[in-house]
């Protein structure tokens, strides 16, 4: 009884050391995300989205800086709405989730390498990068979450 006890232990044990290693990895690295043809399937970090922090990241010249190429009448509040990109209103409507996430991790591995839009948490972003960025990605995992989970509130 006390050996079927203490391996019950050791197992619970491991279990936890195991699901804490896990949990402690954190998000999926740029490098490691899997593409499956034009869609990233699974979340980067584990955590839904949050759409009000995406909205704001979309938004943000430093940071997604979505709206100077892309016209979107959701923020109509805001000026300067690139025409590069495609309209955004109904995007929810035209992309699933998951090709949605692979559209903003690297769009050229969606669109090819002719497009315009960079990889907002790629590693492969061409020639004469300052070195201050160097090895960085634009967005992290979370706030890529957090911008697909915007995108999907665009409906017609």
């Amino acid at each position: 009884m006390r050996d079927t006890c203490k391996m019950g232990l050791i197992g619970a044990a491991l279990l936890m050391a195991v699901g804490s290693s896990a949990w402690a990895a954190g998000p999926v690295g740029p490098n490691n995300v899997k593409f499956d043809e034009t869609a990233v399937k699974a979340s980067l970090t584990g955590q839904p989205g949050d759409p009000a922090a995406g909205r704001k990241t979309f938004i943000d010249k430093k940071l997604g800086n979505c709206l100077a190429c892309h016209k979107n009448s959701e923020m109509s509040e805001q000026q300067f709405h690139g025409e590069v990109g495609t309209p955004l209103d109904g995007v929810a409507d035209r992309w699933k989730p998951e090709e949605l996430r692979a559209i903003v991790v690297n769009s050229k591995r969606v669109f090819g390498p002719e497009t315009v839009m960079p990889g907002f948490y790629s590693l492969e972003v061409g020639a004469h990068v300052a070195k201050d960025f160097e090895g960085q990605t634009i967005l992290s995992a979370q706030q890529v979450e957090d911008i697909v989970a915007y995108l999907g509130t665009l409906k017609d």
